[in-house]
């Protein structure tokens, strides 16, 4: 187990072989339990156990390997929004520039050939030195702008892990000497080597590479969009009320215990209790339910949620980075940052793909000029073609990009994933085991029917009322919010009386009145022979009958029953139609829980099963080949969640099972479990998708900038194109990904 796992931000990364080289680098080190990068966030986590694996050792590994590294402080660094934005701003002007002295050289060039006017002083067959003299002036600007391709890449080169920034600088240098060397003839009175220049294609190139670069970083961006809204989400100041005055101060200067009066319409600036007051809050931001949600004395309330109509004020309990806000932002990042196992594919080819692609542009490059007799300039444009159009970046966005956005997508929809992996690992799930009380049901129980025998109901459950009220059992409890609802009188009661396994009596109107079980019953010689049937049908429902005798005669009996959720039915015939098989594990006994299975269509049930007898029930499933999730509340159900597969724990706010589940669902809606692995099967089509792509574009473009299609008469891919086309295919990518923001969940 690691004694420690730190963050470092990675600078020069720009495509898979970055990420894979920085982790062999960091990996190979001593101590070093794991190293993984995230190219798309552009962290690495380190878990180490200490002695010669240092931060700085770790960072001196970073650097041979020909990278920078720093220890990524939530405090201090920058965020990866501003990060992104600044570096869409930086890529956007380099563009700019880029374009402004790009455009100049191609004109100058290609003007002449396609008929455009080019004035004499510039024109090749006029002024041949001068043509070449201005392009190359006009192209040593690009080369600057762009030089990062080159610091990048030729240090990786030398450095024997070459990436993608090492293809561009090949190319583009090796078009920059041959056309130095063409100026050399031109100087030497051979005019004609002014047709062999080659510095517009350099400047083109390197624009198209950089405006590809730019589409890639702003999508980038755009993956992340769910994390810069969290951040926003936050308020900025608090009114604290200290030794009786009120005051505005920053969020980060709010202690625990402080009271903070909250005004209509404000952001909730902690989590804390209501103290005072009565509003309606709305958590959507937090939890994905648009509803606004009652507030009264002692509820639980959570940072950045708003306030609607009524003034609270509210004591803090968590403030800063334990606020629920926080941690939902912390797991994002998280599962943001691990790798699913599905990215092995590409990490595999990443590895090799950059010196196979030198290899195969010095063989295209040797084919042309020595086995088919070509000129030098068409061989070098063929193996330049390979060299730019190559992409391994598109694999290395492949499933950091689908991982970004559907964690985004999913915390918008109050559905934590915990890592990266989880959302794999989800898609493989075949069985949905479920929890019954809390989980399919409501977790308190209500009363659903009351059968009278000669008597007044509403007069009756007053009375029974009137003596549950003295009790805290939880059915005493549903008996006097049944009475409540209906505006019932509460009695005065003498003489109560809690009998331990029976029920309870009291004197009502000088009558003794006996509420409890048939045992209580007939303890007190009550004939129950006129509430049989009322009794069967109970039991058959999964009920529980409550008996109110007195004098010797039953007066009722009372049904009780823990509802099903609204959406529970409905849920299950969803996750049914997905192919998936749907279990319940319950500690309640067989015929209330089949009785249950029976209204909502689940026909597997585990039952009298006891709270430590529920991990060892999921891994009898495993056993058998099944691939289990687990739905629980959570607590209880932790042993069970932690020995599935995937663990989802339904709940919000503090109930939430951080340490046991993978999966959190903020709202207690049983429907979010069929939209947690809808986001899960969507994410994997996703990341399939853009692998396939990913290596389809390099299967065809390759042959077809290496000539094979001139082979047979076709077009010769112009270096340029090629350029152009490299770019794109990594926001392919990442558009693709993009879709996940609106698929259907459900």
């Amino acid at each position: 187990m690691a004694e420690k796992e730190d963050v470092f931000l990675i600078e020069g990364m720009t495509c898979a072989s970055c990420a894979l080289t920085i982790e062999k680098a960091v990996n190979k080190l001593d101590n070093v339990d794991n190293a993984v990068v995230n190219l798309t966030t552009e962290k690495m986590t380190v878990d180490y156990q200490g002695g010669e694996a240092t931060e700085e050792a770790i960072k001196k590994a970073v650097a041979d390997a020909g990278y920078s590294a720093s220890i990524f402080d939530p405090e201090t660094s920058s965020s990866q929004a501003e990060r992104q934005d600044k570096a869409t701003s930086n890529m956007w002007h380099q563009f700019l520039w880029s374009a402004v002295f790009a455009v100049p050289p191609l004109y100058i060039s290609m003007g002449s050939m396609m008929g455009l006017w080019v004035p004499d002083f510039l024109s090749p067959h006029h002024a041949p030195m001068t043509f070449a003299v201005v392009q190359l002036i006009l192209t040593l600007p690009v080369m600057y702008f762009g030089r990062r391709f080159y610091v990048n890449g030729l240090r990786s080169l030398f450095k024997g892990h070459p990436n993608m920034d090492s293809l561009v600088a090949i190319a583009t240098l090796a078009a920059f000497i041959y056309s130095l060397y063409g100026m050399y003839h031109i100087g030497l009175g051979h005019a004609h080597h002014a047709h062999d220049l080659y510095f517009e294609s350099v400047a083109v190139i390197l624009t198209l590479i950089t405006l590809g670069k730019y589409f890639e970083t702003l999508s980038k961006g755009r993956t992340s969009d769910a994390i810069k809204k969290l951040l926003t989400l936050s308020a900025k100041e608090a009114t604290v009320i200290r030794d009786g005055v009120e005051a505005s101060i920053p969020i980060d200067q709010v202690v625990v215990g402080d009271i903070i009066l909250v005004k209509p319409g404000e952001k909730i600036p902690v989590d804390g209790v209501v103290i005072s007051g009565h509003s309606a809050i709305d958590e959507s931001m937090l939890t994905g339910e648009s509803i606004p949600v009652e507030k009264t004395v002692d509820s639980q309330v959570y940072g950045a949620s708003i306030n609607g109509q009524g003034s609270l004020k509210i004591r803090a309990e968590k403030v800063g980075d334990e606020t629920l806000l926080s941690q939902i932002i912390k797991l994002v990042e998280d599962a943001q940052q691990t790798k699913a196992p599905i990215a092995k594919i590409a990490d595999r080819v990443s590895g090799v793909f950059v010196p196979i692609v030198i290899g195969i542009a010095l063989v295209t490059g040797i084919f042309w000029y020595f086995a088919m007799g070509e000129s030098f300039v068409f061989a070098l444009k063929t193996a330049i073609a390979v060299l730019v159009i190559a992409c391994p970046c598109a694999l290395g966005l492949a499933t950091p990009t689908a991982i970004m956005v559907s964690t985004g997508r999913a915390a918008e929809n109050g559905i934590l994933f915990k890592r990266g992996d989880t959302l794999e690992n989800a898609h493989h799930v075949d069985t949905i085991v479920f929890d019954k009380t809390g989980t399919i049901t409501q977790g308190k129980p209500e009363v659903v029917n009351m059968t009278t025998f000669g008597v007044d109901a509403d007069d009756l459950l007053a009375q029974v009322a009137s003596i549950e009220k003295l009790s805290e059992h939880p059915l005493s409890q549903a008996i006097v919010e049944k009475a409540s609802e209906k505006n019932l009188d509460f009695h005065t009661v003498d003489n109560f009386m809690s009998l331990t396994g029976l029920g309870l009596q009291a004197d009502i109107a000088g009558r003794t009145l006996y509420v409890g079980n048939d045992k209580l019953m007939a303890d007190k010689a009550i004939d129950i022979a006129p509430a049989t049937e009322a009794v069967h049908t109970a039991a058959e429902l999964g009920q529980t009958p409550i008996y109110v005798g007195q004098d010797g005669k039953v007066l009722a009996v009372i049904a009780l029953a823990d509802q099903v959720k609204a959406d529970s039915k409905e849920t299950v015939d969803k996750l049914h139609s997905l192919g998936l098989n749907v279990v319940m594990l319950t500690g309640d006994n067989s015929k209330t829980a089949k009785a249950i299975a029976k209204q909502v269509g689940i026909d597997q049930v585990i039952s009298d099963v006891l709270p430590d007898q529920k991990a060892q029930a999921i891994l009898d499933l495993k056993e058998k080949g099944r691939n289990v999730a687990m739905v629980g509340d959570g607590i209880n159900d932790a042993p069970a969640l932690a020995s599935s597969d995937v663990g989802i724990a339904m709940g919000s706010g503090t109930d939430i099972a951080i340490e046991s589940a993978d999966i959190i669902l903020m709202k207690p809606e049983l429907s979010d479990v069929v939209k947690s692995l809808t986001i899960s099967r969507l994410t994997i089509k996703i990341i399939k998708e853009n692998l396939f792509w990913a290596f389809i574009y390099n299967v065809l473009a390759i042959p077809v900038a290496m000539g094979v299609l001139h082979l047979f008469g076709g077009p010769l891919l112009n270096p340029m194109l090629a350029g152009l086309a490299m770019g794109f295919s990594s926001v392919s990518v990442i558009l693709n990904a993009l879709r996940l923001k609106v698929m259907k969940l459900s």
